[in-house]
C-alpha cells in the first residue's frame, strides 16, 4: 500500500511546480531538478514527501482531475435538471476551462502520450478519469431518454474529447461549441 502524503506546505509547493512544469513542458521534459528549484525545496525533500517522480506525476494528473470534476459538478448543478442544458454546460465548462487552463490540450492525452506503461502510478488516474467522462456522458445518454445510451454516451465522449484535443491545437475555430452543437444534434 503507497503511504499517504503529508500535504505540508512544502508538498504543496512541489505539486504546484510540478504541476506548471508537467503540463507547460511535459512530464519526460521537466526532471526532478526543475520541480525543486521551481517549489524552492530540495530534491531530498521532493523525494521525502512524494517517494519518487512517478508518485509525482501521478499526484499532479490526480489533482488536476479532481479540480475539473469539481468545476464540472458546480456548472452542471447550476445548469438545473434538464439533461439536455446539463450536457451543453459540460461543453461550456470545458470550453472555459481550456482557456484558462488547457492551453496546451487535455492533460490525461498528453500524459498518456508519454506513458504507456499499465504499471505506472499515473497510468490508472489516467484511464480512471476517461472512465468516469464516459459513465459521466452514458448517465445524460439515459437521462435524455437514448434508446442506447451506452452507445450515444461513447458518442458524446467523442465528440468532447476531439473538441479538448482541437482546442489545445487550435486547428478548428471554436471546437465547443461545434462540438456542443454536434452533441444537441445526437441528442434531439
Amino acid at each position: 500500500m503507497t503511504e499517504a502524503i503529508a500535504w505540508t506546505p512544502k508538498a504543496q509547493a512541489v505539486l504546484q511546480a510540478a504541476s506548471e512544469l508537467f503540463y507547460a513542458r511535459g512530464i519526460h521534459a521537466v526532471g526532478v531538478d526543475a520541480i525543486a528549484e521551481r517549489a524552492g525545496v530540495t530534491k531530498k525533500t521532493l523525494y521525502d514527501r512524494f517517494g519518487s517522480k512517478e508518485r509525482l506525476v501521478a499526484e499532479y494528473l490526480g489533482a488536476r482531475d479532481r479540480e475539473w470534476r469539481v468545476l464540472l459538478t458546480e456548472r452542471m448543478e447550476a445548469a438545473g435538471p434538464d439533461p439536455r442544458a446539463r450536457l451543453a454546460e459540460v461543453f461550456a465548462a470545458a470550453a472555459d476551462w481550456a482557456r484558462a487552463r488547457g492551453t496546451n490540450g487535455c492533460a490525461m492525452v498528453n500524459a498518456h502520450a508519454e506513458i504507456s506503461d499499465p504499471s505506472h502510478p499515473a497510468h490508472a488516474v489516467m484511464v480512471e478519469e476517461k472512465r468516469w467522462t464516459l459513465a459521466l456522458f452514458v448517465d445524460l445518454a439515459a437521462a435524455a431518454g437514448a434508446a442506447d445510451p451506452g452507445r450515444l454516451g461513447a458518442q458524446l465522449m467523442l465528440l468532447h474529447e476531439g473538441a479538448v484535443v482541437t482546442a489545445g491545437m487550435g486547428a478548428v475555430e471554436d471546437p465547443f461549441g461545434a462540438a456542443r452543437a454536434a452533441a444537441a444534434a445526437l441528442v434531439g
